[in-house]
C-alpha cells in the first residue's frame, strides 16, 4: 500500500500537473478556436441561468478556497485562526458552496443527457467533465461526515502539508495521507484526474477568463464554393 500510495500521491500529482500545462499551452498555440465555452444556451435557455449561476458561483468559491485553505502555509494564518477553527470554516464555507455547485452541475448534467438538442451539440468529454466535476463536488461533500468526528484542524493540516509538499516540490508527499479516509483520498485522485483532462475539455475558457478572448486572432470565415 505504501508503493501504491506514492505512485498515486506522489507521482500521480506531477503528471497530471505536467500534462495540465503543457496540453494547455499546446491547446491554445494550435487550436485557438477550440478555445471557448462551447455554450449551450442558445439551445435551450430552460433553466440555464440559475443552474449555471449556482455551478459556476459554488465553484469558484471551492477552488479559491481549496487554493488558499491547502497552499497557505500553517505560520501565516496562525497568529489569527486555530487549524480547528479554519477547519470548522472551512466546513461551513465549502458545504454551503458545494451545494450550490452540486445542485447547478446536476441540472446542467441532466440537461446534457436528457435534452436532444444539448446532447446532439456535445461532445463526449462535455458529457464526461461536467459528469467528473459533479462526482468530485458529491465526494467533497461526503467528506464532511467523517470531517465532523475531529474538528481540531488535523485532518486539514495533512492535508496542506500534502498539497505543500507537491507544489514546492519537497518530496515525501505521500507520507501526510497515511491512514486518512478513503474517502479523502478518493477525492484527491478524482481531483487530479480532472486537472489531468483538463486541456482536451472546455474548461481550458478558464484560462481567458475571460479576457483572452479580447486578443485572440479573427476567425476568418468564407463562402462554400457555389453556395450561399
Amino acid at each position: 500500500m505504501n508503493y501504491i500510495d506514492s505512485l498515486l500521491f506522489g507521482l500521480y500529482p506531477y503528471l497530471a500537473g505536467s500534462v495540465f500545462l503543457i496540453g494547455s499551452l499546446m491547446r491554445y498555440d494550435h487550436g485557438q478556436y477550440t478555445w471557448k465555452t462551447g455554450s449551450s444556451q442558445m439551445l435551450s435557455s430552460k433553466n440555464m441561468r440559475m443552474a449555471s449561476n449556482l455551478f459556476h458561483i459554488g465553484i469558484l468559491v471551492i477552488f479559491f478556497g481549496h487554493l488558499v485553505g491547502l497552499l497557505t502555509p500553517h505560520w501565516v494564518y496562525e497568529p489569527f485562526i486555530t487549524p480547528g477553527a479554519k477547519q470548522v470554516m472551512a466546513v461551513v464555507v465549502g458545504g454551503i458552496a458545494g451545494i450550490m455547485c452540486l445542485v447547478g452541475g446536476a441540472m446542467l448534467f441532466h440537461r446534457r443527457l436528457t435534452n436532444p438538442r444539448v446532447r446532439a451539440s456535445s461532445s463526449p468529454m462535455d458529457t464526461v467533465i461536467i459528469g467528473l466535476l459533479v462526482l468530485q463536488v458529491t465526494l467533497g461533500l461526503l467528506t464532511i461526515l467523517p470531517t465532523l468526528g475531529h474538528l481540531d484542524g488535523s485532518a486539514m493540516l495533512k492535508f496542506s502539508g500534502w498539497a505543500q509538499s507537491i507544489v514546492y516540490f519537497q518530496g515525501g508527499a505521500a507520507a501526510y495521507l497515511e491512514g486518512v479516509s478513503w474517502i479523502y483520498k478518493l477525492h484527491i485522485l478524482i481531483g487530479l484526474t480532472i486537472i489531468l483532462v483538463f486541456p482536451f475539455t472546455r474548461l481550458v475558457h478558464v484560462w481567458s477568463a475571460p479576457m483572452g478572448y479580447v486578443t485572440r486572432r479573427y476567425q476568418i470565415v468564407r463562402r462554400r464554393a457555389g453556395g450561399v
